[in-house]
């Protein structure tokens, strides 16, 4: 992976913080403000995100405002009320890309990863840099860095399987690594590592489509659990696999964005940035 990824998300990342300060400040902040800030010029800013998302910067700040969430649920919010709409087959259709998962069993969970060897690596993402962790079934775990830096990154990912081998290898996941973020066609494993009521969780986020939301309160409901909301929202905030089971499509019922494992900024450019590709379709 190359660092036009990494160019390209701390050009949103710049971007986004001048989008918020103007709007704690109670400014409007065109466009033409905006890139002044951030000292482009227009045609540069334009080119940046055109390549990135396919559409114009102007539409791209109105994905990364606050009150994007908000439009999301009143425009393209997804009830999961089907029981097999929930991926219970082990298999579902996300970001244009297939994915075949399978979950650790309760006992093997318990055992808190013993016996078990996980691969890892560094990479670029269309997020800012991202730790891949996979075991020969799949990848098991996604941290993005931009917001919590590399250290704490790896401690969080390390600390969820303590008993665990872990090894350098990031030629050995590769492949699965490129079909996640879209850089192939291939197909990309995942290996779903959590306690049960997790894992259910997990596949409910799995059953969200690209550039759709839900409620906390739904999944609560889809998993059979209506009352049990800040459990779901723990479980949630609790992925492993950040972006591929797609925990920042989980928002509150009031429009509001919640909580993100990795940081609410990188939760909204995870938004807009799927937001804008299912426009331009």
């Amino acid at each position: 992976m190359n660092a036009e990824n990494t160019y390209h998300f701390n050009v949103m990342r710049r971007a986004l913080d001048e989008i918020d300060a103007a709007d704690a400040a109670g400014e409007a902040l065109s466009l033409e403000a905006l890139v002044g800030r951030m000292q482009m010029s227009p045609a540069h800013f334009q080119r940046v995100f055109s390549q990135w998302v396919g559409v114009s910067p102007k539409r791209y700040q109105q994905y990364l405002s606050f009150g994007h969430a908000k439009a999301l649920l009143r425009e393209r919010f997804t009830t999961l009320d089907a029981a097999d709409a929930l991926g219970l087959s082990g298999s579902g259709r996300l970001h244009d890309m297939f994915l075949r998962w399978e979950a650790m069993t309760p006992g093997e969970y318990a055992r808190a990863g013993k016996g078990l060897e996980i691969f890892w690596g560094w990479f670029e993402s269309p997020f800012g840099p991202a730790l891949v962790m996979a075991t020969d079934k799949g990848i098991c775990g996604i941290g993005f860095a931009a917001e919590t830096g590399a250290e704490e990154t790896m401690r969080d990912l390390l600390s969820r399987w303590p008993d665990a081998s872990f090894t350098e290898d990031p030629m050995a996941i590769r492949p699965w690594v490129q079909a996640a973020f879209g850089e192939t066609s291939g197909e990309a494993r995942l290996y779903l590592i959590g306690a049960p009521f997790q894992i259910k969780v997990w596949e409910a986020l799995l059953a969200i489509p690209t550039g759709h939301v839900t409620t906390y309160s739904e999944i609560a409901g889809a998993i059979g659990h209506p009352r049990a909301v800040r459990a779901v929202g723990t479980a949630v905030g609790r992925n492993p696999i950040s972006w591929l089971i797609p925990c920042h499509r989980a928002i509150r019922k009031t429009g509001g964005l919640g909580g993100y494992h990795w940081g609410l900024p990188v939760k909204r450019a995870l938004l807009a940035w799927e937001s804008a590709r299912a426009e331009a379709g």
